[in-house]
C-alpha cells in the first residue's frame, strides 16, 4: 500500500512535517507506551472488523431466508 493512500486524509504531508509529528508523539507518550498504544489500537481495529462481518453475514442470511420464503 502506498505511503499516500495511508496518510491521504493528512493532505500534502512531506517528511519533514511527517518526522515532527513522530517526534511529538515520541515525547507525548514515551518510547516505552507506543507498543502497548498500537497494540490497543489494532484490537480496536480488529474487534471492528469482526463486528462489521458478523453484521454483513446476518444480513445475507436473512436475504438468503427471505428468497426461500418466497
Amino acid at each position: 500500500m502506498c505511503l499516500n493512500t495511508i496518510f491521504l486524509f493528512l493532505g500534502d504531508l512531506g517528511g519533514g512535517e511527517l518526522l515532527v509529528v513522530v517526534t511529538a508523539i515520541l515525547v507525548l507518550f514515551g518510547a516505552d507506551r507506543i507498543p502497548g498504544i498500537a497494540r490497543s489500537f489494532g484490537r480496536g481495529m480488529r474487534e471492528f472488523k469482526d463486528a462489521t462481518n458478523e453484521i454483513k453475514s446476518e444480513l445475507e442470511r436473512s436475504f438468503e431466508d427471505e428468497k426461500k420464503s418466497k
